[in-house]
């Protein structure tokens, strides 16, 4: 986590990044209730539903990298 500043807010950024299996289906992990472990299946969704800004990148065998933004109001 840091702060991140533009000329006209401030906020903080999150980057979180592994070296797991990767994402087949990147849309399905983005639909409440969607789980691969048997868990309720929110993570994701959620952190999206809370930021301003969500990305998310993952390559098969490789690992994902999720980046979220938060903007002061």
């Amino acid at each position: 986590m840091r702060g991140v500043e533009t000329v006209q807010r401030k906020g903080i950024m999150i980057c979180a990044r592994d070296s797991g299996p990767g994402i087949r289906n990147i849309d399905d992990v983005l639909r409440d209730g969607y789980s691969t472990s048997g868990g309720l299946g929110l993570g994701l969704p959620g952190v999206r539903r809370l930021m301003d800004e969500f990305t998310i990148e993952s390559e098969l065998r490789r690992g994902t990298k999720v980046t979220v933004r938060k903007w002061l109001k």
